[in-house]
């Protein structure tokens, strides 16, 4: 679970404009981070499988906004990939 301020942090550093909270960009940046935490836990833990089952479906969920933005507005999708790394 993300904290609050370091949440808050990566919606001002993605949004698209002042009071943007649940834009594609934004959704996919918290999801991403919270991939990256759960992913690190779980390799400290190996053997939490419902853990595990969470990771798959926010990486599931991930995909599915990546798919609707680049559907939507490809430039933005683009933007989004390169800026992330993804």
């Amino acid at each position: 679970m993300l904290a609050t301020k370091k949440k808050q942090a990566i919606i001002k550093k993605h949004q698209i404009h002042e009071k943007d909270t649940g834009s594609s960009e934004v959704q996919v940046a918290v999801i991403t981070t919270q991939i990256d935490e759960l992913a690190k836990h779980l390799k400290k833990h190996k053997k939490d499988n419902h853990s595990r089952r969470g990771l798959i479906k926010m990486v599931a969920d991930r995909r599915t906004h990546l798919k609707y933005l680049e559907r939507k507005n490809k430039t933005r999708y683009d933007a989004l990939v390169k800026k992330m790394g993804l």
